[in-house]
């Protein structure tokens, strides 16, 4: 049985009819809620877009209240690359039907995730059969960064955010996903928010929502 997954939504501002969707991939033990909020500050720029955040399909194991994409045991290579295949295919659906919804294009599409939700865009916006507008990845690590190019269909632009003070998941992990990023050819920007830990600041939040009107501009 295939699992369905569900969350808020923002519809586009003062009656716009949506032209582009931005989806936020939470983090580990949280759920839809915690991001959704966001899209009310990016939609003084795009007020055209619609926003969705869905919750994760399983209750978190750490955090009975919130959700998770799968389980952490240990951020090691082998278990993240586990992880973000066995979830991939549910937020692929979610991400087709919620187009289909809008009645829009797969190329007017851009996901924004936070760290597990950092992983999932990553791994799933590469892989789509049409490359989304943009992946825009906070405080997050890239998974299967050794079989990248062989696995990726497009190479959309995209932008990691990471605090120097994350003790979640420590700034290196940005590091190595934007030099693999690189390698694979996808074109990718940084930037390191001095002084934040696991979490998004006012600086990463304004230059998340620049990069990603720039990138839907140039669609």
């Amino acid at each position: 049985m295939t699992t369905r997954i569900t969350g808020p939504r923002l519809p586009p501002m003062g009656g716009h009819k949506a032209d582009r969707l931005i989806v936020f991939v939470h983090g580990y033990g949280a759920d839809g809620n915690d991001l959704i909020g966001l899209g009310a500050q990016w939609a003084r720029s795009m007020p055209s877009a619609a926003f969705a955040s869905p919750h994760a399909p399983q209750p978190c194991a750490m955090n009975p209240g919130g959700y998770q994409w799968f389980p952490i045991s240990r951020l090691s290579p082998d278990e993240m690359l586990r992880g973000v295949q066995s979830a991939a295919s549910i937020l692929d659906q979610f991400l087709d039907e919620e187009l289909a919804r809008l009645g829009l294009d797969a190329s007017r599409l851009a996901l924004v995730g936070f760290s597990q939700g950092t992983m999932m865009s990553l791994h799933v916006g590469l892989r789509r059969k049409v490359p989304p507008a943009a992946i825009l990845g906070y405080s997050g690590a890239l998974a299967g960064a050794e079989t990248l190019e062989q696995e990726i269909t497009g190479k959309p632009p995209v932008m990691l955010i990471h605090g120097d003070q994350d003790q979640m998941i420590p700034v290196q992990a940005l590091f190595g996903a934007s030099q693999a990023l690189g390698a694979a050819g996808v074109p990718c920007q940084w930037h390191i928010s001095r002084g934040v830990g696991h979490g998004i600041d006012p600086e990463g939040l304004s230059l998340g929502g620049q990069f990603l009107a720039d990138a839907f501009r140039q669609k």
